[in-house]
């Protein structure tokens, strides 16, 4: 196993967000709550095909021996792993596993992915008419992290779950789908399944949290192609038939949900959120949260972006955090055998 210090970065593009530093030269109008580094986060890396795949793990600071939970989390198109977990000049809302991992004892591994064709970092997920996307071996590399973290002694192997956004979201579906072991469960935000997929259906049952906003305007709630200012990154079938095409799998198709509100903790807040699960806590289980108004960003309540992003991607509610979301869906969720 090979470790280094965070301070020797990745060279990858510096900012999941980056869409947006780009096209407007710099994001100087946001408000955003430092993330606390209530974790150790160290680098290491894994071989992939015949290179080394990088990740970035965020540990507990106190760290008695034994297999923990694992989360891999998985960034969006044009991000990094660091940005995933705070560094950057916009932290992503994803870093509040920070706090997580130091109060409920678990790892966080941030995978980096690589550049595609659009020279873009990002993962191979199901879409087969995402020409961009890069074709490297991502489930293979979240298999070999997994086995890696097993073997040590760091992770159990019952307890691994997944977490992405955008095209991460993406990933993390597919990872469902073909990763060996299957994960116990995932949690996808601003995400669906390909239209086009270039993966066979599910072999097991695996819990599923969807985060979608209705307004979105890159990875639309109802279907269709994905993508920002015309340019189109391949096609998917939507919010609810993501969540229907889950609901088959885990056996729920019947299965009379719990529908609730969440309340809004600013009454500023345009959007709402409102929660449906099927099925037991746990598991399987699939759990829809619908965000009406919301567009392409991770709801958060410490991790607010200004009105600039906002143009571009949509409104982002701040009645919870996606993080501690996900860790409630996944704490009590075992792999099935």
């Amino acid at each position: 196993m090979q470790a280094s210090s965070l301070r020797k970065p990745f060279a990858a593009a510096s900012a999941s967000r980056a869409v947006c530093l780009r096209v407007l030269g710099a994001l100087v109008l946001f408000s955003s709550a430092a993330p606390a580094r209530a974790a150790n986060i160290t680098s290491y890396s894994v071989d992939g095909g015949g290179m080394q795949r990088q990740y970035l793990l965020a540990s507990p600071l106190a760290t008695p021996p034994g297999p923990r939970p694992l989360i891999l989390l998985l960034h969006g198109h044009l991000g990094t792993a660091a940005n995933a977990l705070g560094n950057g000049r916009v932290p992503s809302p994803l870093s509040a596993w920070l706090n997580i991992v130091d109060r409920e004892d678990v790892l966080v591994a941030a995978l980096q992915g690589l550049k595609g064709a659009d020279n873009r970092t990002g993962w191979h997920d199901c879409r087969l008419d995402a020409s961009g996307n890069p074709r490297a071996d991502d489930v293979g590399f979240a298999e070999r992290v997994v086995a890696q973290l097993v073997q040590a002694g760091r992770a159990d192997p019952k307890r691994i779950y997944v977490m992405g956004m955008s095209n991460g979201g993406m990933m993390a579906y597919r990872l469902a789908l073909q990763m060996h072991p299957a994960p116990a469960a995932i949690a996808a935000v601003s995400s669906s399944m390909a239209r086009t997929s270039a993966c066979a259906s599910a072999a097991a049952k695996v819990s599923v949290l969807l985060i979608n906003g209705t307004a979105d305007p890159i990875v639309p709630y109802a279907g269709g192609q994905v993508g920002l200012f015309g340019r189109s990154t391949g096609t998917v079938i939507g919010a609810e038939a993501t969540r229907d095409f889950w609901l088959r799998v885990n056996g729920l198709t019947n299965t009379q949900p719990t529908t609730s509100s969440i309340p809004r903790a600013d009454g500023a807040d345009s959007t709402s959120a409102v929660r449906t699960v099927y099925g037991p806590n746990k598991g399987p289980q699939v759990e829809m949260i619908s965000i009406q108004g919301g567009g392409h960003v991770e709801p958060s309540r410490r991790f607010h972006y200004g009105w600039l992003y906002h143009r571009l991607v949509g409104e982002q509610n701040g009645a919870f955090e996606s993080a501690e979301e996900a860790w409630s869906f996944f704490k009590d969720k075992l792999a099935n055998p």
